[in-house]
């Protein structure tokens, strides 16, 4: 995707990596938010873990096909 003129964040899909370098110290007891489609949810969530992230602050809500007709 283009980025807006003057963008200076990120244009790059979130991994471990990235976590790991924008992340929120575990000493200061983060609670996260993830919210999108379920392998981009299921993802995140789990780079966060090895980050020391406890399962119990990490918030996920997911979209998408429902499997239905």
């Amino acid at each position: 995707r283009a980025q807006p003129p003057g963008w200076k964040g990120y244009s790059r899909r979130i991994d471990a990596e990235l976590l790991r370098g924008i992340a929120w110290p575990v000493e200061r007891h983060p609670l996260a938010y993830i919210c999108g489609p379920t392998p981009f949810v299921e993802t995140a969530a789990t780079d966060l873990l090895p980050l020391g992230y406890e399962p119990t602050r990490i918030k996920t809500e997911r979209f998408g096909p429902t499997g239905g007709s």
